[in-house]
């Protein structure tokens, strides 16, 4: 900053027009001139109070008009030597200062407009497994936790990430993104499909695991328009792009309804023979499906079940249906004994297994040795159908599948 200052009694005045720089500054950086002329008053004050014999009497005044500053000490102005140098120096810091400040405040309240949605920019480096994104006017961190498993970058890569948050700090602010996240795939859907953008198709949830499985669901808010079709694209195109993007992850596109039988078949891709009892009180499901699709609704290692789960909000527990044996075919339980039962409040199996003997006693017309007979033929019953569909692994989620029942889930 090329200025220098003419000292004539106590009046200090800038040649080069600090006005002038100031007001290039006030266009180009958007930083007010008041704001800029009242931090170099109070840089001054601070300075002066250094150099004067009394600094609680010093103060500084800048004429907004003129750009003049005037030292004054008890009310009078004074003359410094030292002024000069030390306003010019203080002048450019200060400046310098709040040029950097509004500039990270310019990026802070750009960016923050931005969380919540999708940005693009380049790799720049990696650094201990996190990615460092150049945004051109900011830098990013996509953390190792943010990652998916299906990405690999390397240094001047294009990136597509979504901004998880946006942080303040004394470094300038921080941007979070992600690759992992599940609304990246649903602002993927939001930017491909035109639909969604204009509101007839509404996505109405989404779960994901990174890097292996997303799953969507959609509904049409105009009859004629296929909520499905639409995410879907001609020939597939609309989400083949995604799955691209996403590095090969497969996405289900469910079709959302109210009824939430119909939305568990459609989250779990259930066949149509399939049975679905509800406990909307405790939003649970109990699933039954034939033996033969066991493995293909759980999915491998379950996840086919925790994906819709997540999706519906409700809790599912899916079971063979040899598992299904009436109550009345039991050892040890008639029609009567069984309409006892039923009365009581114990419809299924499932229901006799949570309790014991000496419960059942407490049922007018049921005795010990009956008590006890159920007890044992509900537990065989439930053994005997657990046997039956070994491979299933009915007792564990975690399910191996064949490549053939795979390929037929992901189809």
């Amino acid at each position: 900053m090329p200025t220098f200052f003419i000292l004539k009694g106590v009046r200090v005045e800038m040649a080069q027009g600090l006005l002038s720089i100031l007001e290039a500054i006030e266009k180009e950086k958007g930083i007010q001139r008041e704001a800029l002329l009242e931090a170099i008053r109070s840089a001054l004050i601070s300075a002066c109070r250094k150099t004067f014999p009394n600094p609680d009497s010093v103060d500084v005044q800048i004429d907004i008009n003129t750009g003049a500053i005037h030292v004054l000490e008890n009310g009078k102005e004074v003359f410094n030597a030292d002024f000069g140098r030390i306003a010019a120096q203080t002048a450019k810091q200060v400046i310098m200062q709040k040029i950097r400040e509004a500039e990270r405040e310019s990026i802070l309240g750009e960016f923050t407009k931005k969380e919540g949605d999708i940005v693009t920019g380049h790799v720049h480096r990696v650094e201990q497994r996190a990615i460092l994104v150049d945004l051109g006017k900011a830098e990013g961190i996509l953390p190792a936790r943010e990652q998916s498993p299906n990405d690999s970058y390397r240094q001047g890569d294009v990136i597509r990430a979504y901004v998880v948050e946006v942080k303040k700090t004394t470094r300038g602010p921080e941007i979070i993104l992600s690759r992992a996240h599940e609304t990246l795939v649903k602002k993927m859907f939001e930017v491909e499909v035109p639909e969604i953008h204009d509101g007839i198709v509404e996505i109405k949830g989404v779960s994901r695991e990174a890097g292996s499985r997303t799953k969507i669901a959609v509904i049409s808010h105009d009859d004629k328009i296929d909520s499905v079709g639409s995410c879907v694209g001609m020939r597939g195109q609309r989400v083949k792009n995604i799955v691209r993007e996403i590095g090969g992850e497969k996405i289900d596109i469910v079709r959302w309804n109210t009824d939430p039988d119909i939305f568990i078949r459609n989250a779990l891709g259930l066949p149509e023979n399939s049975d679905v009892k509800l406990n909307k009180k405790e939003l649970a499901a109990e699933i039954l499906v034939s033996d033969d699709q066991l493995s293909i609704v759980i999915g491998k290692k379950g996840q086919n079940v925790r994906l819709a789960s997540k999706l519906t909000g409700w809790r599912l527990e899916i079971r063979p249906m040899s598992q299904r044996v009436p109550i009345d075919s039991l050892e040890g339980v008639g029609p009567k004994t069984a309409e006892i039962l039923k009365k009581a409040g114990f419809n299924s199996i499932k229901d006799l297994l949570k309790t014991n003997a000496e419960e059942l006693v407490k049922i007018e017309g049921i005795g010990q040795k009956t008590a006890e007979k159920i007890i044992e033929a509900a537990h065989q019953a439930i053994f005997q159908g657990q046997t039956t569909v070994k491979a299933g692994r009915v007792e564990k989620p975690e399910v191996k599948e064949t490549e053939e029942t795979q390929e037929s889930k992901e189809e």
